[in-house]
């Protein structure tokens, strides 16, 4: 399978596309061998969604039950399906983790516009040299047909976004005996096409966020421009301190430095599972494998689930959690020689239908398995986008936990297609979003 872009190169290109056996994304359109996988036949419509109060979609799949559970009494039956950081939580608390499996659906759409994006990029989209940039590419999507393990990291850094939404929503680090603080933000992500009076040379897109509770916090910020070419040109951000009513350069929100407001659990680069210049490493695509992994996350994103019932002791509450057999391909990133970063090795499981990294398991200095991430995504009809009910990072050293994301309790979690402008995600914008 490490090869499967490559053998459906040929054909793809000739249909004047990605070819007949795959999606307009670049996954496999058939079921498994084995009925396990079924057919991707263009991903659930708007008629099959109702809307919450709050405007998150309600569970299609509420009727369904748990085909089974995984538990540390029966995981090794499932090792070859589960990832190493799963199995380490399953070990961890043997007596109240678990994962309940159910059917597996390929519930996500893809939009015209990023099918010919990718169709597009197929043909076009190459790697500058050394691989840190892209040439050719626009969209979404930038290799369709991936070739090597960069090239998958890529298509998740470049995968279907909503053009222009904003996302209020809230995190949390519980300490050991469960008890924890709710911190509030509002982000905003453009990409560069819907933001007015600018030409964009090198944007991924632009992005602001800010804290709004608790008080202490509270209308700190930071503004970013996601640069493509991180190494040829680093990311530009700016951050405002309220308390200190000032804005300045923020050089160093990259790789390792610890990201703000999770108490030194996830670093920078790990926001959205794996963000930034991917040069400090060399990625080896393994192929693809069946894995069970976080998908149709209804439930967690419901207005009635409170996060007094999600956040427990040690990890999240197993029974509002979804688990799918999906294909994922499979990228290992290795620390190169000489460069610098916490973590030696990095693991990574890229759904094939959204190109967004579910699972990542990351190893220290010694080798040794250090935190596993989770992100627990579902289909938004109004987005036509995968979008987060949650990231999870557990830290299996200091036996605690860092989540972010959370929708549950926020009145109005999603707006999409904003208008934007530069002006908007200037830093001279910083001190309007500061106001407390």
């Amino acid at each position: 399978m490490i090869l499967l872009g490559l053998l459906w190169t040929a054909e793809a290109m000739a249909a004047g596309g990605l070819g007949e056996h795959l999606t307009p994304a670049g996954a496999e359109r058939d079921a498994s061998a084995d009925g396990r996988i079924p057919a991707w036949q263009g991903g659930l419509n708007t008629a099959q969604f109702r809307l919450a109060g709050n405007g998150t979609p309600l569970d299609p799949y509420a009727d369904e039950q748990p085909l089974y559970e995984i538990t540390a009494a029966n995981a090794q039956q499932y090792q070859d399906q589960l990832t190493p950081g799963q199995i380490a939580m399953l070990k961890r608390f043997p007596e109240t983790m678990r994962l309940p499996v159910y059917p597996t659906h390929r519930s996500v759409g893809v939009a015209s516009t990023v099918a010919l994006s990718a169709a597009r990029n197929a043909a076009n989209a190459t790697l500058v040299e050394g691989g840190n940039g892209l040439k050719g590419f626009s969209g979404a999507i930038a290799f369709p047909l991936p070739a090597n393990g960069l090239q998958v990291i890529w298509n998740h850094l470049t995968r279907p976004r909503n053009a222009s939404y904003s996302l209020m929503s809230d995190s949390v680090t519980p300490l050991k005996n469960g008890r924890f603080v709710r911190m509030s933000s509002r982000q905003d992500l453009a990409l560069p096409q819907p933001v007015t009076d600018v030409a964009a040379d090198n944007i991924l897109y632009y992005f602001t966020y800010r804290m709004t509770a608790p008080s202490r916090v509270a209308g700190d910020a930071i503004v970013v421009h996601e640069t493509l070419d991180q190494v040829a040109q680093p990311r530009l951000s700016w951050v405002y301190s309220a308390g200190q009513r000032r804005v300045r350069r923020a050089p160093a929100v990259d790789y390792d430095t610890t990201g703000p407001g999770t108490a030194g659990l996830r670093t920078a680069d790990s926001r959205d599972m794996f963000n930034g210049a991917p040069d400090r490493y060399e990625w080896k695509l393994l192929g693809k494998k069946l894995l069970h992994v976080p998908y149709n996350s209804y439930r967690l994103a419901s207005p009635d689930l409170r996060y007094s019932e999600l956040i427990q002791r040690g990890h999240l509450a197993p029974g509002p959690t979804r688990y799918e057999l999906h294909r994922v391909w499979e990228v290992v990133a290795t620390l190169k020689p000489g460069a610098r970063h916490i973590y030696t090795k990095r693991h990574f499981y890229v759904d094939e239908d959204t190109w967004a990294i579910l699972e990542a398991d990351v190893y220290d200095q010694h080798g040794e398995l250090w935190r596993t991430t989770a992100a627990h995504s579902f289909y938004h009809p109004v987005g036509q986008v995968a979008v987060n009910a949650l990231e999870v990072t557990y830290d299996l050293k200091s036996s605690r936990y860092h989540v972010s994301g959370l929708v549950n309790e926020q009145q109005r979690p999603y707006v999409f297609n904003l208008a934007t402008s530069l002006s908007y995600f200037s830093p001279g914008a910083l001190r309007s979003f500061g106001v407390r």
